[in-house]
């Protein structure tokens, strides 16, 4: 297919008039056309074209439906029915009455697309482009940002199922590039018995027989892989990315042995991270959260949070599910640089903020981080008579520190670490050992002396400051912005399905993503410019009583 880019040009005179006399006062997805035209242009999707092959449907078209597909929740067959049987549909989309359409599997292949060309959010950031150009996103504002998890597409495997189905997959990738060369060599029980999908298939029911299985399985894998690597020729098969996951499961399941196979104890398996749960989205990883446990991927939110402007999430961030919330402040700061809508001020959980994160001569853009640190974990700090840190006078130009009861350290230790610099001060042995506060200060038996761990001078004040600071009123009154960003995700999650992957890979789940945030921005959007207020909590008639 290739693409001819075309003008989206004027609504048809007939389809206007029919659809005023429908709509006299409009709805969403008409209103967008009047205030923004198309929204997209062919020329916005040229780079995922050839040009040359068969015309393309517009991209500017497709672009637009898939927007309203999300803002509908509708399948792809559903899409295509709306464009051809909805007046509005056809008003935004510039179509005659009569237009038939086009078959939905064209839907697909323009999320393939993108996908491809490495423009998962191609469409949420062209919208945003054409809305600051509007004057309806600023950079240099205010905007916050939370994470929620997203469930895999696939059904969750017990490590039983997981080894039979990635077996499985192989056998089934083999079958479909080199059938002539799998057959003849292929073991004639292996089509009883790994021929069915495992939900069709029985395991044996006592510990025992399972383990016989489970080791039977586990040779014929290793039989498979040895003879593909054995093999010159089959270079191609040993390429297939089920026969990659195939060796990578049975390394971290099993080892060979000069007599046979030996499943490994869990125990001995490597962190989660490192291990997939389905052949068929391997990239869904298991992850906890306090009580949550879930396979799948984390998805961060941002949004715009200035009072005289409409509420527009301004990125979306779709990291593997395990991956720590700290870790996605950079690459969303940078994003929103390249968006030209880089946050003065930038709201967050404690959970994305480190004591670097708050110093704003560390971020290449300027944004003040806005969040809570977390609290001293050390025990003196949580007991009232102990001495926790605070107790000590650092004298940061001298590199020593003393104590409560007036000795002064002994080492200064400065060490350099991949990701910070750490500060190790250490006091006499014989100052500590018989002080008569002691126990208010360390519960080391062994006799050694209190140690304690800076940070450089600057980020160690700017945590002391931030700790004093996130108590007070005034910082908790200008915190209280941050809770907005819950209310997005919860329309996220309850309108549009944000936890629930649709489609399976990391890079098609940021896609979905970034389709949600485009559909819930058209409809917050069109809010605002009808002049419908944002909601507030809700309190019942019940509750106001209590006063």
């Amino acid at each position: 297919m290739s693409l001819h880019p075309q003008p989206w040009g004027d609504i048809p005179e007939e389809t206007v008039r029919v659809a005023r006399a429908s709509f006299p006062k409009g709805n969403t997805i008409m209103r967008l056309r009047d205030e923004f035209g198309a929204l997209y242009q062919d020329q916005d999707f040229a780079a995922l074209f050839p040009r040359h092959g068969q015309p393309a449907w517009s991209p500017w078209r497709l672009a637009l439906i898939t927007v309203y597909q999300f803002l509908e929740q509708l399948s792809d067959r559903g899409a295509a029915d709306a464009v051809r049987g909805r007046l509005d549909w056809k008003y935004a989309l510039s179509l005659e009455l009569d237009d038939s359409g086009f078959d939905h599997t064209v839907l697909s292949e323009f999320r393939t697309r993108l996908v491809k060309g490495n423009a998962e959010l191609l469409l949420l950031d062209q919208m945003l482009s054409r809305f600051r150009e509007s004057g309806l996103l600023k950079s240099r504002g205010k905007q916050r940002t939370d994470s929620t998890h997203v469930l895999t597409s696939v059904r969750v495997l017990t490590r039983h199922e997981h080894l039979a189905e990635t077996f499985r997959a192989a056998l089934n990738a083999l079958a479909t590039v080199d059938p002539l060369w799998l057959k003849p060599w292929v073991p004639e029980a292996w089509f009883e018995r790994y021929g069915r999908r495992m939900e069709e298939f029985r395991l044996p029911k006592s510990k025992a027989n399972r383990t016989v299985y489970l080791q039977q399985l586990g040779q014929d894998g290793f039989r498979l892989l040895d003879a593909l690597e054995q093999d010159e020729d089959l270079v191609q098969l040993q390429s297939l990315t089920a026969i990659h996951l195939l060796h990578a499961a049975w390394h971290h399941h099993f080892e060979g042995q000069p007599d046979g196979v030996r499943l490994r104890d869990p125990e001995e398996l490597g962190p989660h991270h490192e291990r997939f749960n389905s052949p068929y989205d391997p990239e869904a990883r298991f992850a906890q959260k306090k009580n949550r446990r879930w396979h799948g991927y984390k998805v961060h939110l941002t949004e715009a949070c200035d009072d005289e402007l409409p509420h527009l999430i301004t990125h979306v961030h779709t990291v593997p599910a395990f991956q720590a919330d700290i870790d996605a402040m950079t690459p969303v700061h940078s994003a929103l640089s390249r968006k030209q809508v880089t946050p003065a001020e930038h709201f967050v959980d404690s959970a994305y903020v480190n004591t670097a994160s708050l110093i704003t001569s560390t971020n290449p853009e300027g944004t003040e981080v806005i969040g809570p640190i977390r609290a001293d974990a050390h025990w003196q700090s949580r007991e009232p008579d102990a001495f926790s840190i605070q107790a000590f006078h650092i004298d940061w130009e001298a590199r020593a520190v003393t104590c409560p009861q007036g000795h002064v350290s002994r080492k200064w230790l400065v060490r350099e670490r991949p990701k910070r610099t750490v500060i190790s001060v250490r006091f006499a042995r014989r100052d500590c050992l018989h002080c008569p506060v002691r126990q208010r200060c360390t519960r080391n038996v062994s006799g050694h002396a209190r140690e304690l761990t800076l940070m450089p001078q600057d980020l160690f004040e700017a945590r002391n400051a931030q700790r004093a600071a996130q108590h007070g009123q005034p910082w908790l009154t200008r915190y209280h912005r941050r809770a907005g960003i819950e209310g997005t995700i919860s329309q996220g999650v309850r309108a549009y399905g944000l936890r629930q992957a649709r489609y399976r890979g990391e890079r098609k789940t940021q896609l979905q993503a970034g389709c949600l945030a485009a559909a819930i921005n058209v409809e917050r959007l069109v809010a605002w410019l009808t002049g419908r207020l944002r909601e507030t909590t809700r309190i019942s008639r019940f509750a106001v009583l209590a006063g």
